[in-house]
């Protein structure tokens, strides 16, 4: 494929990813943005604020694991075939420190790609002072269905 042709499908992935996350009412409602996106690879922000932290005035862990899911499915998604869609259908996360700082960047990861499920893996860092710490490491098993979107 031509250079041209390349960084053409990858403009179209993003825009794509982009729509779909900008429907996403929870992403808009926690202030989260999409980072980087390529084929099997997504990258979600989250800055900080007061209104998404715990008692201990941490981001709080629904924050963490709402960006970490939403980066490992549309990560799932950049590899879902035509014509489909994709459902999270299990996670486990690890919250390996505090969420500290000020920022969070959830990057999901395909690791197996399959015709009905997909495993990815999601590393969730805290930035702080050009600090990147990590904080959280989520594995998610996303399932392709039938999109059924006009």
């Amino acid at each position: 494929m031509a250079p041209s042709s390349l960084s053409r499908n990858a403009a179209a992935l993003r825009d794509r990813i982009q729509d779909l996350f900008d429907r996403s009412g929870l992403m808009q409602h926690l202030g989260a943005t999409l980072g980087d996106v390529s084929s099997g690879r997504v990258h979600v922000h989250l800055p900080f604020s007061p209104a998404l932290t715990q008692h201990l005035g941490l981001f709080h862990a629904g924050a963490t694991s709402a960006i970490a899911d939403t980066a490992g499915g549309f990560a799932a998604m950049t590899q879902a075939p035509d014509g489909h869609t994709v459902l999270s259908v299990e996670f486990k996360i690890n919250l390996l420190a505090p969420a500290q700082g000020e920022s969070l960047e959830a990057i999901g990861q395909v690791i197996r790609k399959g015709r009905t499920l997909t495993i990815v893996q999601v590393d969730v860092f805290a930035l702080n002072a050009g600090q990147k710490t990590p904080v959280a490491l989520m594995q998610q098993t996303v399932m392709n269905l039938p999109d059924r979107q006009p």
